[in-house]
């Protein structure tokens, strides 16, 4: 059994976002990724994955094949490895999405940034 508080894989960086690894197993990553006001993470996705989001803290924009959608505290999105997505984080402070991805397709999806 393993136990961590999601709170320590919380750092942000000013003017970008940080992604911090909470878990890597075989070909699955659970991962933080940290926010300041506005920071973004470009426009992507994860073929042959399932990406589930979760909004921690703050809130923001996600974008998913050109739909942009308001996510808040505690909103849970899952989006299919071949759907194009990206985030923006809100004006008015920091926020932090705990992120599941299942079938990583590659290690570079498993790395600290």
């Amino acid at each position: 059994m393993r136990i961590s508080n999601l709170t320590q894989f919380q750092e942000y960086k000013e003017a970008a976002f940080t992604k911090r690894i909470v878990h890597k197993e075989a070909d699955n990553v659970i991962f933080v990724l940290n926010f300041t006001p506005n920071a973004e993470l470009p426009t992507h996705n994860h073929p042959g994955a399932n990406v589930y989001l979760l909004v921690l803290e703050g809130n923001g924009m996600v974008t998913v094949n050109g739909e942009e959608t308001a996510v808040a505290q505690g909103d849970i999105i899952h989006i299919t490895g071949d759907e194009q997505f990206s985030y923006r984080g809100g004006a008015e402070g920091n926020s932090s999405l705990h992120v599941v991805l299942t079938k990583t397709p590659s290690e570079k999806y498993a790395q600290n940034i």
